[in-house]
């Protein structure tokens, strides 16, 4: 494992890492709750975790779509999350200026996958010296995200995660290109499987993107069977009623069954 990933989440161990959270922090004590509850799981099974939460969501199919409780209010939980339970944080970053006030908060800062061409927003994210995760645009191949280390590294950072979410397929699907998981680790960068946006189906006639969550599981073996360095699900305790992205959300209650068959997995391929 990157030896930047080992500090950052205070492990050794070889097992596969977990970044996961609800889509959009929606108030204090749910984050607190889902974050004590993937704790409780994370250091059981002995998987390294780092804490996911959306400070706003930007990207929004209707103009009428939950966005965010407030930015400073948002990242002040995602920093208590942080400390409270002694774990990494992520959250997206949408422009250049958002990179430093984000930074001041997480661990991690997150490039959403719609804008992983965005050069000054690389460069931003690169400057806080704060590990950079890049989203796969599903309009990319995977070769081509060496172009996104490339601009993080030259920036003088060199501490980059690489997300897959799938690649578009029609108009209203996603598909999972596992060729991918390998080329990507090819630039000597960490590859995560984001298991629940990759089973998205955006641009629904109803403005509300849809999704297939009984496909979680299948998306998340395959994923550790071809040697993804780490995972990235959405949960929630009640994705129907999920303030963004509900549709293609875990439920937390099977958050724990499918994390130990995932380390079995993970035991059998190491």
């Amino acid at each position: 494992m990157i030896n930047y990933l080992d500090k950052l989440k205070h492990t050794d161990t070889d097992n596969f890492f977990l970044m996961a959270g609800p889509c959009a922090i929606e108030g204090e004590d749910i984050a607190l709750r889902i974050a004590e509850k993937i704790v409780s799981i994370t250091d059981k099974l002995n998987i390294p975790y780092i804490f996911k939460g959306s400070y706003r969501k930007a990207n929004r199919s209707k103009g009428s779509s939950f966005t965010g409780i407030g930015d400073e209010k948002a990242l002040k939980i995602l920093e208590k999350v942080g400390k409270e339970f002694n774990v990494p944080t992520v959250t997206d970053i949408h422009e250049s200026k958002e990179a430093a006030m984000a930074a001041a908060y997480v661990d991690v800062l997150q490039i959403p996958a719609f804008l992983c061409r965005q050069t000054d927003l690389l460069i931003a994210a690169a400057e806080t010296d704060k590990v950079v995760n890049v989203k796969k645009g599903q309009f990319l191949s995977a070769g081509s995200m060496k172009f996104a280390v490339d601009k993080i590294k030259d920036a003088g950072n060199d501490k980059v995660i690489l997300t897959d979410r799938g690649n578009t397929f029609g108009y209203q699907d996603l598909i999972v290109d596992y060729r991918g998981l390998p080329e990507m680790q090819s630039f000597g960068v960490p590859v995560v499987m984001d298991c629940t946006h990759s089973l998205q189906q955006p641009n629904q006639s109803s403005g509300v993107t849809g999704g297939k969550p009984e496909l979680i599981t299948t998306i998340a073996k395959a994923a550790i069977a071809v040697g993804a360095d780490g995972l990235f699900i959405e949960t929630h305790p009640d994705p129907a009623n999920a303030k963004s992205d509900g549709a293609n959300m875990l439920n937390l209650a099977l958050l724990e069954e499918l994390l130990t068959k995932l380390v079995r997995i993970r035991q059998a391929v190491i």
